[in-house]
C-alpha cells in the first residue's frame, strides 16, 4: 500500500512558497572542468539527496524507485538513507499515484514523480496536464503545485515505437508547467535542484541512453536557472540550436566539421519552458544561419516553434531560410540501424550544415 510521507504540514498557498536558490551567472557557476566525474544517474540522484536531505517536505514516488532501487538505478541507495516513507514503490499505475502526489503538492508537500518512461505518462495525461499546470489558475493563486515529474524520454535503444515517445512538443503546449531537458550531468543536477525548489509543476526530461554518461560535476552547491541557454560551442559558420540528447549529436558532428575548417555555434536550451530565445537570436545575428535539431517528431515540434520566433524577430539577418532536423516523420522503428537513421545523428547534422554552408 503506498502511503504519503508522515509530515506535520499545512496548505501552503503560492505566496508561502519559498524563494528560488540566489542564481548566479554562467561565468560563476562551478567550472566544468575537474577529476570529480561521475556518471548522468548518479548526478540526478546527488540533486534528490541534497535536497531531501535540506527540506523534509521532498519525497520521490514511482515504480519500483525504492526496493529495486529505480528501473535504471537512478535512486540507488536513497531508500537507506532516507525511508520508506520518502522513497515509495507504487503500483504500476501512473494516474493514481501522479493525482495522489498532485495532492499532495497542494497541501504542501514537494513531490518529485518518476515515470519508468515518459512514454507510460500518458496514462496520466489528465492529472499531469488537466490539473498539475492548471491548478495556481483554477484556484485564484490559493493553491500551488511544487512537483517534479521526471523519468526518461525519447529512443531508449531499440525499445520501439511505444516506448519511444519524445514528449517535449505536446507536453510544452500547455501552459503553466515548466519543461527541462538536460544535456550532460553536470546541468542535469544543477537543474534538477532548481526543478525541485520551483514553485510550479516542472517536467524534466531525462535519456536512457545518457543515463552512463560521464562528466565533472562539483561537489560544491550550485544551481542552473531555468530560461538560460548554455553556448556550449562557438563558431561563425552557423548556429546548431538543440537541447537533451541531440546537443552531444550536434557536438559530435562539430568536431567532424572543424577538421574541414568549418566552425558552427553550438547553443545548448537547456529549458524549453522557459525558452531562452534572446540567446537564440543573439547567436543567430552573429552566424547569421541556424539549424534547430530536435529529436521530436518535425510537424508542430519544438524545432518549429523556435524556428517560428527566429523568423519573427530576426528575420533580417538572415542569409539562408532556417533549417530544422527532427526525427523521421514515422513511428519509432525496432531495429538498430533504422533507429540510428531515423533520430537527427551527427551523420544527418554534418549533412545538413555542409549543405546550408555551401549553398
Amino acid at each position: 500500500m503506498t502511503t504519503l510521507p508522515m509530515i506535520e504540514t499545512e496548505i501552503h498557498p503560492a505566496v508561502d512558497n519559498p524563494a528560488l536558490p540566489d542564481f548566479v551567472s554562467e561565468s560563476e557557476l562551478p567550472s566544468r572542468d575537474g577529476d570529480r566525474v561521475i556518471q548522468f544517474r548518479e548526478a540526478l540522484r546527488e540533486a534528490m539527496s541534497e535536497e531531501m536531505r535540506k527540506d523534509k517536505r521532498v519525497f520521490l514516488l514511482g515504480e519500483e524507485v525504492a526496493q529495486y532501487s529505480g528501473a535504471y538505478k537512478v535512486s540507488q541507495g536513497m531508500l537507506e538513507e532516507f525511508g520508506e516513507e520518502r522513497i515509495i514503490d507504487t503500483p504500476i499505475s501512473e494516474n493514481g499515484f501522479a493525482g495522489m502526489a498532485i495532492s499532495a503538492a497542494m497541501m504542501g508537500l514537494r513531490p518529485i514523480v518518476e515515470f519508468m518512461s515518459w512514454s507510460f505518462s500518458f496514462v496520466a495525461a489528465d492529472p499531469i496536464l488537466n490539473n498539475a499546470p492548471k491548478m495556481l489558475y483554477m484556484s485564484g493563486g490559493q493553491f500551488g503545485c511544487p512537483i517534479v515529474f521526471r523519468g526518461n524520454d525519447g529512443a531508449g535503444g531499440q525499445l520501439a515505437s511505444t516506448h519511444s515517445w519524445c514528449v517535449e512538443a505536446l507536453y510544452a503546449n500547455v501552459p503553466g508547467l515548466k519543461m527541462a531537458i538536460p544535456s550532460n550531468p553536470y546541468d542535469a543536477k544543477g537543474l534538477l535542484k532548481t526543478a525541485i525548489n520551483d514553485p510550479d509543476p516542472v517536467f524534466f526530461l531525462e535519456s536512457e541512453r545518457m543515463l552512463g554518461d560521464k562528466a565533472h560535476v562539483p561537489e560544491e552547491e550550485y544551481y542552473i536557472p531555468f530560461g538560460r541557454a548554455r553556448l556550449a560551442r562557438e563558431g561563425d559558420a552557423i548556429t546548431l540550436v538543440s537541447f537533451g540528447r541531440p546537443v552531444n549529436f550536434c557536438l559530435e558532428a562539430a568536431e567532424k566539421l572543424s577538421a574541414e575548417g568549418i566552425e558552427v555555434d553550438v547553443l545548448d536550451m537547456r529549458t524549453i519552458r522557459p525558452l531562452d530565445i534572446d540567446s537564440v537570436i543573439e547567436r543567430v545575428k552573429v552566424t547569421n544561419k541556424v539549424l534547430v535539431v530536435d529529436q521530436s517528431w518535425p510537424f508542430a515540434s519544438i524545432a518549429s516553434e523556435v524556428v517560428t520566433q527566429i523568423c519573427e524577430r530576426c528575420f533580417d539577418w538572415l542569409d539562408a531560410p532556417p533549417q530544422r532536423l527532427n526525427t523521421e516523420d514515422v513511428p519509432t522503428p525496432y531495429a538498430k540501424g533504422l533507429e540510428y537513421n531515423y533520430l537527427p545523428n551527427p551523420d544527418r547534422i554534418y549533412a545538413a550544415v555542409k549543405a546550408m554552408v555551401n549553398a
